[in-house]
Parts: structure tokens; sequence; C-alpha cells
């Protein structure tokens, strides 16, 4: 496989055209001053050895070299509930759509990182590492524009993660959503009922469009429902939800909840 070829297929910076790079977009055009870009991926894989296999790559090879780069953390996701097919999930940030874009050209100057990654660039077609990936682009929103790592990282303590994906039915209500976390009080509701953020992210280039997706995090899930209990009962929250035009049946089509546990190497 060509150098070039290999790091395009691997870490995927070729959608970055779509978002704009290198034409007229500039990174402020998407996401206010300050706040991150993410980029999402999930790698579907089969039951097997290619959970394994992927998962010494990315120790390995993939997440030193983003960092060398740097991009971190790097949060790393196997999925509890919510997706079908077994994956694993790789959260990116990254500070502008230009380290984003520049995240290829930086793995093909790294020696260690290909020397690493060899066993993965020469997967022959009939054992791959993964069946597929998706991605998805993220613009962080400003009451939360960067990855929040939970205490409990340090220790590797207890983390079930939660990720929530909310669509609308077109652009507006998509809008008065958003407006409702960044800035109607919603993500601060959420901290006071013990409801932990790690991000908050608008979907510039993805599936399910338009979409906002946001993850969570709680010690178990005897904390999950005690947490999210103590939100609907808010009177914050009960009066948030009952302006008008702002109801969920009114601006959200959709909700998606997936629960994650941590990758013993993830850094979130």
């Amino acid at each position: 496989m060509e150098r070039r070829e290999f790091l395009h297929t691997a870490l995927g910076t070729g959608f970055m055209a779509a978002a704009g790079v290198g034409t007229t977009m500039q990174p402020q055009d998407t996401k206010p001053a300050g706040a991150d870009f993410y980029v999402w991926r999930q790698y579907i894989v089969r039951t097997g050895t290619q959970p394994q296999r992927l998962g010494e790559f990315l120790k390995n090879a993939a997440i030193p070299a983003l960092n060398r780069l740097g991009h971190k953390p790097i949060g790393v996701f196997e999925v509890v509930a919510g997706v079908p097919s077994p994956s694993i999930f790789v959260l990116t940030p990254s500070s502008s759509l230009a380290d984003v874009a520049a995240i290829e050209p930086g793995l093909e100057q790294d020696a260690e990182f290909m020397k690493a990654a060899d066993a993965y660039a020469n997967a022959p077609a009939t054992d791959p590492f993964y069946v597929r990936q998706e991605l998805s682009l993220l613009a962080a929103f400003p009451t939360v524009p960067r990855i929040l790592v939970p205490a409990a990282t340090a220790t590797n303590g207890p983390r079930l993660f939660e990720l929530r994906i909310y669509e609308s039915h077109n652009e507006r209500a998509h809008r008065m959503k958003m407006r409702m976390f960044t800035e109607m009080g919603e993500v601060d509701i959420f901290r006071r009922v013990g409801l932990t953020p790690v991000f908050f992210a608008r979907t510039l280039i993805g599936t399910r469009m338009p979409n906002l997706m946001y993850m969570l995090v709680h010690e178990n899930l005897a904390a999950r429902e005690k947490s999210w209990a103590a939100f609907g009962g808010d009177p914050e929250w009960k009066k948030l939800r009952s302006t008008p035009g702002y109801s969920d049946p009114e601006i959200v089509s959709n909700i998606t909840t997936i629960f994650l546990r941590p990758a013993s190497y993830s850094q979130i």
C-alpha cells in the first residue's frame, strides 16, 4: 500500500475537503474562537481477533503519534449497549480545521508511527483490522469548548460514558435545540444535578443530519439513573422545557443513546 493511501485510509482526513479546508472556509466560520473540533470515529469490527488487533494499533501506533502532533486527550471507547454491531469509538480533538487536515502529512513524516503501524498498513484484504469506519466532524459548543477529562481517569476509576445524539427535522429546529444548551442554561442545569459533561458538540459533517451530540460520564448505572431523575424533577428544567416552541416534540425528531466504557489505554 502506498504511504499516502495508507494514511488517508488509516485516519480519514480526506473528508476535510468537504469541510472547506484548503478552500474558502476558515475555522471561525464554524465554531466560536477557542472551541475545539472533534473527529468522532466508529470502527465496526467482527468478533474474533479484530478488536484486539485494532486496539494494539490504536494503543501502540495511532494514539502516541497523534499525541506527538498535539492532539490530546484521545478517547477510545468500547460498547456496553446501544449499538447493534461490535464497535470501537475514537474521539480526537483538534484546535482548528487546519490542524485536522495536518494529521495526514504529519503522520507521513513520523517514522516511528509508520514502523509501529506496519501490521495495520499491510493487512491483507482477507484479514483486515476492521470491517469499516464511519466518521463525523464535530464543533464544540462555546459553553463546553474543550473535552473535560473525568477525574476518575487519572486513577483508572469506574467510568460509564453516555453518548446522546439529538436529531432534528430541519436546521431551524436544530438551532433551537442548540440554543437551549448554549444560551438558555441547559448545560448549567446538567452540572447542578450531577450530569457531568465530557463534551458537547454539533455535527458539521456526518450521518443523521442535522444533529448535535454530547457525552456524559457517570460512576455507574445507578449514579446515572439518580442524576437523570434529579434533572427530570428540576424546576429550572421544567420551566425551560415548557418554553413555547422548545418542547422536544417540536424540535427533536430522534434521540439515540449509546453506553460506552473506556478502553484500558483511553486518555479520557
